[in-house]
């Protein structure tokens, strides 16, 4: 190519006259377009040519006729459609809906592909002029003109909320259809669905279970009632699933919580032989089970079931504390409060899903029961007593039966508020079990020990731990002791056992000495003498009141019998070896056994049948100072040994009662001295009432202390220097160092 043919350029001129539009452009190409949507209107879309129907639009657009565009489209639609809301409405039951179903699937396809053809004016000047889009405004059309035409829209309200009533009655209707319809609501909108369908189905619903709720009231006892309410609930949720929007079921299902459930729950559960009470009586997990979970589906549903629940153990368990058969019976007293627990731990695990609120709650109730009986920390001790030293019967004797007794037991000693009291009683009771050896299990005792010093800490058990190595340590100077008797040949013409027990650590006995018989005396001067020979500065003081003895007797030539008694009726037993005869005032000069002590034995001796070693004269159960006793030389036993018990209380008299109260109450008093100092000492000026406070929740675990209590041991400290009073305000105190 040339040089100068590269410098030639083209150039592209307009059209010196332009192509001129023919004036009817518009209404033609529109013609042509609503011809087109009435075919397809008309299922008779077949010949049509989508490809030039689509240019046509882009034309119209291209050329600024979108307006025309638009509203013709509107026209056309609203046209269409109030011949479609003619035909619903003239239709009749089912197929009014039928109808309805079978025109919306037909409507909404002709606006697919109604939209398919107008897509280029959709996607331009839709947008451009902030219309809205061409699939949105069939619905809308449609929601319009036909689903709210005054006519269609109360029918087919009625007719929907009827065929709910219907299935809620029993019988069957068409699902699907239902579903379709209801479909339709949530395609043409949420406010739509909510609007048209949802707040006058809600609306129904309550006055029907409004009218339900009181027609089961008057009809059905509880158990029955929360059936009825569970099927219930079960059906709307299941309805939701098969024709309503999902987003219906939080709201109707709160709709019968509401009606079937809140606003009759307090009848419900305060109805006589079938409500709450009557549930936890007789132990109707299931029923209960019901009402824990539809209760707990609305708002202070489990707080009334918990307080029902409280008020009905508190009153339970008062009733049996305050029961004056059963104070009468320790064992049984206990056993009763075992039971109770027993039956509502069950409850709450089986019915009440292991709440923890229930549980406080119970724990509460027991706490305000068990500590209305002052004699509860006594009770619990003798229960303790009573199967640590014969096991469990009812069981088959096994000590992990035992074990787990005592962990329930454990569960019942929590409560408690004054702890101490049942140290003093319970160091007592082992204090004899361990002297008498009369324990069912030695690794049941120390267990127990084990727990009482995790509930409680060192300080609780420190003394019962001192008393279980006295036991051993006697045990090993019993030992030593029949060694040097062996090594010297001395002879005792007995069998002889010394338990040595440490002053402190064992209950405070009474220390009035009895009389020995020669042979004892003998015996026991002659342990005195080695147990201070090893012990040295150490002193001995007989307990004669704790001690036991086995006695060989015959009478009549007939074989002898071994008799098992304590050290008082040993002494006794033993003055008839000199004498037949004997009147209660000269055994009583005899044996120098406190008078209390020695009447109590003597009934044992000569009052329990099948035991009467002794005959009183004359017969009366009461030992008087007149009485006289012979030897029973008719005695006649099928046992070779016979154990003969002491006629006493298994629980404390009125006067034993109030001497244990009085000890409680002044051991209390250095350890609510010791708790204040501690406090003051951490906080140097304190107010009273913090003081008290403060110290009543620090000896909480042990005892609850009483504030006038608190006041005067404030009162003894200033006395003593340990504390003064602020100069400028009395309430406050100060620690002196």
């Amino acid at each position: 190519m040339s040089s100068s043919g590269k410098n030639k350029r083209i150039h592209i001129e307009p059209f010196k006259h332009p192509p001129q539009m023919h004036p009817h452009y518009a209404e033609q190409t529109w013609k042509v377009l609503e011809d087109a949507i009435e075919k397809i209107h008309n299922h008779n879309a077949s010949k049509l040519s989508f490809e030039e129907l689509y240019r046509n639009a882009y034309n119209m657009v291209l050329h600024r006729f979108g307006d025309k565009l638009y509203m013709g489209l509107i026209n056309t639609l609203t046209y269409h459609l109030h011949k479609i809301a003619a035909v619903v409405e003239s239709a009749h039951g089912e197929s009014f809906l039928r109808e309805l179903k079978n025109r919306w699937d037909e409507h909404q396809k002709s606006t697919q592909m109604i939209r398919d053809i107008l897509m280029y004016m959709d996607r331009t000047y839709v947008q451009q002029n902030q219309k809205t889009h061409v699939y949105q405004l069939g619905l809308d059309l449609w929601c319009q003109v036909v689903v709210r035409n005054r006519q269609i829209s109360e029918r087919l309200r009625r007719i929907l909320l009827e065929l709910v009533h219907k299935e809620r009655t029993g019988e069957v209707i068409d699902r699907l259809l239902m579903r379709s319809v209801i479909k339709m609501f949530t395609a043409l909108g949420k406010n739509v669905y909510v609007a048209d369908f949802e707040e006058p189905f809600l609306s129904a619903s309550a006055e029907f279970y409004k009218k339900e709720a009181n027609e089961y009231i008057s009809s059905s006892d509880c158990p029955e009632y929360l059936r009825k309410a569970e099927r219930r609930l079960t059906e709307e949720k299941e309805r939701v699933g098969s024709y309503l929007d999902a987003s219906s079921m939080d709201r109707i299902v709160s709709v019968v919580q509401m009606e079937l459930i809140l606003n009759q729950m307090k009848t419900l559960i305060d109805m006589e032989n079938s409500g709450g009470v009557a549930l936890l009586r007789d132990n109707k997990y299931d029923d209960l089970y019901r009402m824990y979970c539809l209760f707990g589906q609305v708002q202070g549903g489990l707080e009334l079931v918990k307080e029902v629940m409280a008020n009905y153990v508190k009153d339970t368990g008062r009733q049996l504390v305050q029961d004056p058969e059963r104070s009468k019976d320790p064992v049984g007293f206990v056993q009763g409060l075992l039971d109770l627990r027993e039956k509502y731990e069950l409850i709450i695990k089986q019915a009440f899903k292991e709440d923890r609120n229930f549980r406080n709650a119970l724990n509460q109730a027991f706490e305000h029961f068990v500590n209305l009986s002052p004699r509860s920390p006594e009770y619990i001790s003798l229960f303790i007593d009573e199967k640590l030293r014969k096991g469990i019967k009812d069981l088959g004797n096994s000590e992990s039966d035992l074990e787990a007794l005592l962990d329930k037991v454990m569960t019942i000693f929590r409560f408690l508020q004054e702890k101490d009291v049942f140290e003093k009683y319970y160091k007592q009771h082992l204090a004899k079990r361990l002297l008498s050896g009369r324990s069912f299990s030695d690794d049941a005792e120390r267990s127990l020990l084990v727990k009482l010093k995790t509930e409680c800490g060192y300080q609780f058990t420190s003394k019962l731990e001192s008393m279980f190595n006295d036991i051993k340590t006697s045990e090993d100077m019993m030992r030593d002791f029949k060694d040097k008797l062996e090594g010297s040949e001395t002879e005792l013409g007995l069998e002889l056992s010394v338990q040595v027990l440490t002053t402190g650590s064992w209950p405070a006995q009474a220390t009035d000495q009895c009389l020995l018989p020669r042979e004892l005396e003998a015996c026991c001067e002659e342990f005195q003498k080695f147990y201070l020979h090893v012990r040295n500065g150490r002193r001995l003081t007989w307990q004669t009141n704790m001690g036991t003895a086995e006695l060989k007797f015959s009478c009549g030539g007939r074989s002898p019998h071994i008799l098992a008694v304590s050290t008082y009726q040993a002494c006794v037993l033993m003055l008839f070896n000199d004498s037949d005869r004997l009147t209660y005032q000269e055994i009583a000069d005899a044996s120098k056994i406190p008078p209390a002590e020695l009447k109590r034995n003597l009934q044992s001796l000569a009052l329990v049948k099948g035991k009467n070693i002794l005959v009183k004269e004359p017969m009366s159960k009461e030992v008087n100072d007149s009485d006289v006793f012979t030897f029973n030389d008719k005695f006649q036993s099928k046992f070779t040994r016979i154990k003969i018990g002491t006629v006493t209380a298994q629980k404390e008299s009125e006067p034993e009662k109030h001497e244990t109260r009085q000890k409680v109450e002044e051991d209390r008093k250095p350890q609510i001295e010791a708790a204040i100092v501690r406090i003051m000492k951490a906080r140097r000026v304190l107010d009273h009432n913090s003081i008290v406070t403060e110290v009543t929740h620090q000896l909480a675990p042990r005892f609850n202390p009483n504030p006038s209590v608190i006041k005067k041991r404030i009162e003894s400290l200033i006395e003593r220097e340990f504390l003064e009073r602020d100069q400028h305000d009395r309430k406050l105190y100060r620690y002196l160092a």
